[in-house]
């Protein structure tokens, strides 16, 4: 249907990926799994299956706007929307909401992250439609959810009723961003929480009365300006809208808040591919069970590790168990996997004693 969009979210740094992932080149540009695809061209052919290119954006930083049209040539140029400051997903949101909205007040969006892993595209594509006839007809506010496998800090956590609203689609009772560890294992013990995939569906007026609502203050600046959006002017007043915007995200700023979320419960394998233990959940093991990208990798006496190196690098390894091993050009990290999530605290020490070349 032509009133059926998809903004794909590309603005991140990609910092828990770091040193693969740098700020000139994130992780959603990159081949990670070595598919021979990056993240981003991956998750653009898996929507555009579902709408032609030019009903896809893609949503990121000022300084990737090259880099996505180098990555997508199919993608027409002026659907590469540029953020020129990082505020988190809700202003990134509403932005991309409210050109969709001026071009088409009764458009229907899916907002999508660009580093999603999901292996079933056909599956993957009767679930979207599935939310997108959904809306169409109720105002909701749609998001897909995936059964836990851990209790993983980093995704927030969605409760729901056992009874359907429609065929396959529950009403959400709670939502909590990203909760403590302790919280988490309640969470997944208890057998009644999904992870929040960030894959979000709505019609773009529903999304926008919401934003009015919950988070008036982005509302009101974006309001202010519509009439200048999808114009010549709009690149100059962006900054000035921007800056006035807090930093949050749209799970925190609305989707806590809002009473019509419901939740689809994924039937296809997913992963956010936010850390190296994603990465080596998606990897093929070798008999020792570890996940080894590059050529020349030597390995003894070592067992379920992540190993991600040069091609023409000649890396051996002895002796590691449970470790990351990320080497570039430039920066070499090993780093135990259960301490995976304090990279990006190893990353801002980085930013604060050496160079920032290496970031």
């Amino acid at each position: 249907m032509s009133n059926r969009y998809v903004a794909i979210m590309a603005g991140g740094i990609g910092s828990r990926f770091w040193p693969k992932s740098r700020t000139n080149y994130p992780k959603q540009f990159l081949d990670i799994l070595n598919t021979g695809k990056t993240l981003i061209q991956s998750t653009f052919h898996r929507y555009n299956k579902i709408v032609p290119a030019e009903n896809i954006f893609v949503v990121t930083s000022d300084e990737y706007t090259d880099i996505v049209a180098e990555q997508l040539p199919d993608l027409p140029q002026e659907n590469i929307v540029a953020e020129p400051f990082r505020k988190n997903t809700a202003p990134c949101i509403a932005y991309i909401a409210f050109k969709i909205f001026k071009k088409d007040p009764d458009a229907i969006m899916i907002a999508a992250p660009s580093d999603n892993l999901i292996l079933e595209d056909d599956a993957f594509g009767e679930t979207a439609e599935n939310a997108l006839q959904f809306v169409e007809s109720v105002n909701a506010l749609v998001t897909l959810g995936i059964k836990p496998r851990t209790p993983n800090t980093g995704y927030g956590y969605i409760q729901h009723d056992t009874m359907e609203a429609a065929p396959g689609i529950y009403k959400v009772k709670t939502f909590t961003e990203k909760p403590n560890l302790e919280l988490a294992k309640v969470f997944v013990k208890s057998g009644d929480f999904l992870w929040n995939s960030g894959i979000f569906t709505w019609k773009v007026k529903n999304v926008l009365a919401a934003f009015e609502k919950f988070l008036p203050e982005v509302h009101e600046v974006f309001a202010a300006e519509i009439e200048k959006f999808n114009t010549p002017e709009e690149k100059k007043i962006i900054e000035e809208i921007y800056s006035q915007c807090p930093s949050i995200s749209i799970d925190f700023g609305i989707m806590e808040k809002a009473p019509n979320v419901y939740v689809i419960p994924a039937s296809f394998t997913w992963s956010d591919l936010g850390t190296w233990n994603s990465v080596y959940d998606n990897m093929n093991k070798d008999y020792f069970d570890n996940a080894v990208v590059g050529n020349e990798v030597m390995v003894y006496d070592t067992h379920n590790s992540v190993v991600h190196v040069p091609n023409d690098k000649l890396v051996l390894l002895q002796g590691l168990e449970d470790f990351i091993v990320v080497d570039t050009k430039d920066v070499l990290l090993i780093c135990r996997k259960d301490k995976e999530q304090e990279i990006k605290d190893y990353v801002a020490d980085v930013k604060r004693n050496k160079d920032e070349k290496y970031l």
